[in-house]
């Protein structure tokens, strides 16, 4: 039920979101229209000034006196544009959105524009931190950019398992999907290491392609392995599929437009459905090792001094 004491243009943004989140999206707009006496065309002007007051304050939140150990960068095709998004994985496990860009493609303008808005609103690239990666070279490029070339960077294990898997046939992919996975399931650095080798040396006979796949920035996607990150944490920071689960309430809440038009709409609708996902979150499993990890970032990763040191010289 609505009460006509609740500020009307919170209020619509509340119900729409929760009744698009659950497919009741038209239970939510006749409740409103019978509680209000509004016509539909103006719940809808109220959505849109609401979700764009929350895309404003989402993008502007400070982020001075926060302490992250992870930074996750994603991007995902969205209505013919490209969303690129940055979820912050905070010291005692919890997880923020941090802000979203939209571009044509993911490039590394459009991703270092993002990660240059984090800095204006206080986010220390000097800080010792794992960054987890879809594994396109232009996030790469511009997280190196911010946090100096000796950045933590893991590279998305999921998105590396499909890259690999797009070169080979069907029949071939069950037999590979099942020795990559073992290959990334191991323990120590140096047997997973040696998995993926002995991998690569198999797709050289079987497909050229698959194993050039494979190869690319495969040092990268045991990052997590190299930090000695127990397993149910490495479980979460080994990928960015945090930040594709967001990405799917996204979309539930995005069903049911028809028609995208220009200007802010993408931006709006998907930080809107990012916040709905936001408020979900739970801790990520394996929080109680993120102490682990962070001493072990601080013997791999170079001084806040250092990388001060390196981006002014640069």
């Amino acid at each position: 039920m609505f009460h006509r004491g609740e500020p009307l243009t919170e209020t619509v943004w509340e119900k729409l979101m929760l009744g698009l989140s659950t497919r009741r999206y038209g239970q939510a707009i006749r409740e409103f229209t019978e509680a209000y006496g509004l016509e539909k065309s103006v719940v809808s002007e109220r959505f849109i000034e609401a979700s764009r007051a929350k895309l404003k304050d989402m993008m502007e939140r400070r982020l001075d006196k926060m302490k992250f150990c992870a930074l996750m960068v994603d991007a995902t095709p969205f209505e013919g544009q490209q969303m690129v998004a940055a979820l912050g994985i905070g010291q005692d496990g919890r997880k923020m959105i941090l802000g979203i860009r939209q571009g044509a493609t993911e490039n590394a303008t459009v991703v270092g524009e993002l990660l240059g808005d984090l800095v204006n609103r206080g986010f220390d690239f000097t800080e010792a931190r794992l960054y987890v990666l879809d594994g396109a070279k232009a996030l790469s490029s511009a997280v190196k950019k911010h946090a100096g070339e000796s950045a933590a960077i893991q590279r998305c294990q999921v998105h590396k398992r499909r890259n690999v898997l797009d070169h080979l046939n069907e029949e071939q992919q069950p037999d590979v999907t099942k020795k990559l996975n073992a290959a990334y399931a191991m323990e120590g650095y140096d047997d997973a290491k040696k998995a993926l080798n002995k991998l690569h040396r198999e797709l050289m006979d079987l497909n050229p392609s698959a194993a050039r796949s494979l190869e690319e920035g495969m040092e990268e996607t045991l990052t997590v392995h190299r930090l000695h990150v127990p397993k149910q944490l490495r479980l979460t920071l080994a990928s960015t599929n945090v930040i594709e689960s967001a990405f799917a309430i996204v979309e539930r809440v995005c069903w049911n437009v028809k028609r995208w038009h220009d200007g802010d709409m993408r931006e709006r609708w998907v930080g809107s459905g990012l916040l709905v996902a936001e408020k979900k979150f739970r801790r990520i499993k394996g929080h109680k090792h993120i102490p682990d990890l962070l001493r072990e970032l601080e013997t791999l990763v170079p001084s806040k001094a250092q990388v001060v040191k390196r981006r002014k010289a640069s």
